[in-house]
C-alpha cells in the first residue's frame, strides 16, 4: 500500500483560533509563572499543541485529557492535562486554544463519491426537489434558458432529480413530459441515488434505445405497457445514454475536486473510501496529488462490473494493472474493490434484492423480489481469488437477500482460503434478516452503514412501509442489534447521495431522528449510544479500511488526523451535535482545514449552502426537497 502523503499545508490563523504563537499563551492560561521555562533536556518541542478541550480518544478506559501535542513528524506526540503537556511548549510551537470544544480523531468516511460529487457541482441541479411535472418543467426551462447558445445539440445534464419526487405520489416519469420542453436538446436527468437516469427521446434517439433493446447486465430500461421505453433507465442500464454525454473540461474538473475536498476537510474529514473507481477517478487523483491538492488519505474501491464476477483471475489482474498504474500517487492506498449485488428499494425502483417478495399498494404479495445482480457462488469466487492475493471486497447490499448473498459469498472464501482479517465489507445494509445478524461477527465482516437515512421521512415511509409491510419495516438499519451481536460498526456518507452532513450523520445514530426528520425511526430498538456514533465514524471506519494501526484514535504514536470542534459533542444535548462546526482539521499532522482562513472560510460556507438544500436561481419558484435515502454505491 502507499503511504499517505497530506499535502499542501494551511497555515494557522493568528486571530482567534490561536491563542498564541508561542509558549506564553498557553503557560499562562494554565496558570504557569511568567517568563517561566522548561529546560531543554526536558523537553521535546511539539508543533503544536491544542489546549483546554475536551478530548475524545476513542480508546476504552483512558484517563480524561484536555489537550493533545502534535510532534514534528505529524504523529502525536503526547494526550494529557493542559499542565502535563506545558513541556512540550517550544519558541515555534503553535498553541490553540480549543475553548472547551471536542478535540478527537478526524473524520473516517467508509463509503463515499467525492470525485462524483465534484463532476455533480460543475451542473445544474434539482437539490432533490419534489415538484408536479409543471414544476418540473419551469425549473428545467430556467437551465435550458441559462444555456441557450447550446441549442439545438448541446446535452442538458442535470443532477439530483429525485425518483420518487414527483408529485401527486404514484406519478410515474416519462419521457414525453421531458419532449413537451421548448428544446430539441438531449436531456437526461441524473438521479440523486444514483440509481436511476430520466431520459428525453432525442436522448434515446442517441443511445439508439428502442422497443427492442434488450436489458444490459445488471441493469433494466424501464418499459410501458405499450412495450416502449419510458425514459427510465435504472442501474447498469444508465450508461446506455450517459456514455454519449461529453465529459467536463480536465481542468474544470480537478478544481471542482479541490474544492469538494477542502469542503470535505471543513467538515472534519480526514479520510475517504471512494466507492466506485476507476481509470477516470484515479487520473484526476493524480493530478489533485501532483498539484498539492489532494487533502485527505483516499482508500479507492475498485469497481469491479457485473460480468467481470464471473471470471475472478481476469478481475483481478484488472485491479492489479490499476494499482500497477497508480499506486506511486501520494494518498491513494490501494486494496479494496467494490461490487453492487442489488439495487435500491424504494418503490418505484424496487431493484434491491429482498428474501420475500415486495408487496402491492394494497399491501398485497407480488412476484417481484427485486434484482440480484451477482449470485452467491459467483460472488464467493470472486471474494476468495481476491482474499489470497490480499484485497479486500465492499459489497453494495441495500436488500435482505443482497446482504445474504454477500455474507455466504465470505463464507465461502473464509473456508476455501482460511484468510481472516481482511475486514471484508457489506454497506448499506438497510434491511438484514434477523438469521444473518450474528454472522457479521463470526465471519469478520464489517458493516458499513450510513445511518443519516434512519429517520421517518417520504421515502423511509411512504415510498418503502407499504412496499413492505411493518414487520419488516420494523428491521430498518439494525446498527444496534448487530452491535449487540458483535459485529463492528463503520460509517459513511454515500456523499453526493446525500449532501455531506458529517455531524448530523454523528447525530442521528443516535436518535434516529436527524435535524429533517418527521420522527424518530426504532429509536428504542436501534438506537447507538452516543460513545458508538462517535467510534464508528473514526476507529470503526478505520479499522474497516484497515488504517487503525495508525489512525483512528487520539493515542501517543498515531499519525495526527484530528478535528477540533466548536463544543463538546460528548456531553452536549444529542440534538446539538447536527450543528457542530469544525475549527480546525489535520491530516498527518497538516492543516487541511482552519476556519479562521479566508479559505477556511470559504470552505465552510460551501459545506453549509449544500447542506442546506442549495436551490439554483431558474428553481425559485418551487419547492424544497431532499435526496433519496438510497445508496448509490
Amino acid at each position: 500500500m502507499t503511504s499517505p502523503h497530506p499535502s499542501s499545508p494551511s497555515p494557522l490563523s493568528r486571530r482567534g483560533l490561536i491563542a498564541s504563537a508561542g509558549a506564553a499563551g498557553l503557560l499562562a492560561s494554565v496558570g504557569a509563572p511568567a517568563g517561566a521555562a522548561v529546560p531543554a533536556a526536558r523537553r521535546r518541542s511539539a508543533a503544536l499543541v491544542l489546549h483546554n478541550s475536551r478530548v475524545f480518544s476513542g480508546v476504552r478506559g483512558s484517563a480524561p485529557a484536555r489537550a493533545v501535542a502534535v510532534g514534528r513528524d505529524g504523529k502525536i506526540l503526547a494526550v494529557g492535562s493542559d499542565a502535563s503537556l506545558k513541556r512540550y511548549i517550544g519558541r515555534d510551537t503553535q498553541v490553540v486554544d480549543g475553548r472547551g470544544g471536542t478535540v478527537m480523531s478526524g473524520i473516517h468516511d467508509g463509503h463515499a463519491h467525492p470525485m462524483d460529487a465534484a463532476n455533480r457541482s460543475l451542473r445544474p441541479s434539482l437539490a432533490g426537489a419534489e415538484q408536479t411535472v409543471e414544476e418540473l418543467q419551469k425549473t428545467l426551462t430556467g437551465f435550458l434558458k441559462d444555456s441557450a447558445e447550446q441549442e439545438p445539440d448541446g446535452w442538458l445534464l442535470v443532477e439530483d432529480w429525485n425518483p420518487v419526487g414527483l408529485l401527486p405520489r404514484g406519478t410515474a416519469p416519462h419521457h414525453s413530459m421531458l419532449d413537451a420542453l421548448p428544446t430539441r436538446r438531449p436531456i437526461a436527468l441524473r438521479g440523486g441515488d444514483g440509481h436511476n437516469l430520466w431520459a428525453n427521446q432525442r436522448a434515446l434517439d442517441i443511445a439508439k434505445i428502442t422497443a427492442s433493446t434488450p436489458d444490459p447486465v445488471g441493469g433494466k430500461i424501464v418499459k410501458g405497457t405499450d412495450g416502449k421505453p419510458t425514459g427510465v433507465l435504472k442501474d447498469d442500464a444508465q450508461p446506455l445514454v450517459s456514455r454519449h454525454i461529453p465529459e467536463p473540461d480536465e481542468t474544470q474538473l480537478a478544481d471542482a475536486a479541490a474544492k469538494t475536498l477542502a469542503e470535505a476537510a471543513a467538515s472534519g474529514i480526514t479520510t475517504f473510501m471512494e466507492a466506485v473507481v476507476g481509470r477516470d477517478e484515479l487520473e484526476l487523483y493524480r493530478r489533485l496529488a501532483e498539484s498539492g491538492r489532494l487533502l485527505q488519505r483516499i482508500v479507492p474501491a475498485l469497481r469491479i462490473e457485473t460480468d467481470q464476477t464471473k471470471d475472478p483471475a481476469a478481475a483481478v489482474a484488472y485491479a492489479k494493472a490499476l494499482r500497477k498504474d497508480f499506486g506511486d500517487v501520494p494518498g491513494l492506498r490501494f486494496g479494496t474493490v467494490k461490487v453492487f449485488l442489488d439495487g435500491v428499494i424504494e418503490h418505484p425502483a424496487q431493484t434491491a434484492a429482498l428474501l420475500k417478495p415486495y408487496l402491492d399498494k394494497d399491501g398485497k404479495p407480488t412476484d417481484h423480489r427485486g434484482d440480484l445482480y451477482v449470485s452467491s457462488a459467483d460472488y464467493g469466487r470472486l471474494t476468495a481469488a481476491f482474499n489470497k492475493e490480499g484485497w479486500q471486497m465492499h459489497a453494495h447490499a441495500i436488500g435482505d437477500r443482497a446482504v445474504r448473498t454477500s455474507l455466504d459469498g465470505y463464507a465461502y472464501a473464509l473456508r476455501t482460503t482460511g484468510a481472516r482479517g481482511l475486514r471484508n465489507t457489506t454497506a448499506h445494509l438497510q434491511l438484514v434478516d434477523p438469521a444473518d445478524l450474528p454472522r457479521f461477527a463470526e465471519l469478520g465482516v464489517i458493516p458499513c452503514m450510513q445511518l443519516q437515512w434512519a429517520t421517518r421521512n417520504v421515502w423511509t415511509m411512504d415510498a418503502l412501509l407499504p412496499y413492505i409491510g411493518a414487520e419488516r419495516h420494523r428491521l430498518m438499519y439494525p446498527a444496534r442489534s448487530l452491535e449487540r451481536r458483535g459485529a463492528r460498526l463503520a460509517g459513511g456518507s454515500d456523499w453526493p447521495v446525500d449532501p455531506l452532513q458529517v455531524w448530523n450523520q454523528v447525530r442521528t445514530a443516535v436518535d434516529r431522528f436527524g435535524a429533517e426528520g418527521e420522527g424518530d425511526l426504532y429509536r428504542e430498538k436501534e438506537g447507538l449510544s452516543r460513545s458508538s456514533a462517535l467510534l464508528m465514524h473514526t476507529l470503526g471506519t478505520a479499522r474497516q479500511l484497515r488504517m487503525d494501526h495508525f489512525t483512528g484514535t487520539v493515542e501517543t504514536g498515531k499519525s495526527a488526523d484530528l478535528v477540533l470542534l466548536d463544543r463538546d459533542v460528548t456531553r452536549c444535548p444529542v440534538a446539538d451535535i447536527s450543528s457542530a462546526e469544525v475549527r480546525l482539521t489535520l491530516t498527518g499532522g497538516t492543516v487541511v482545514h482552519d476556519a479562521d482562513s479566508t479559505a477556511g472560510r470559504a470552505a465552510a460556507a460551501r459545506t453549509t449552502r449544500a447542506a442546506a438544500g442549495p436551490r439554483p436561481t431558474a428553481q425559485a419558484a418551487v419547492h424544497g426537497g431532499r435526496h433519496a435515502s438510497c445508496g448509490c454505491g
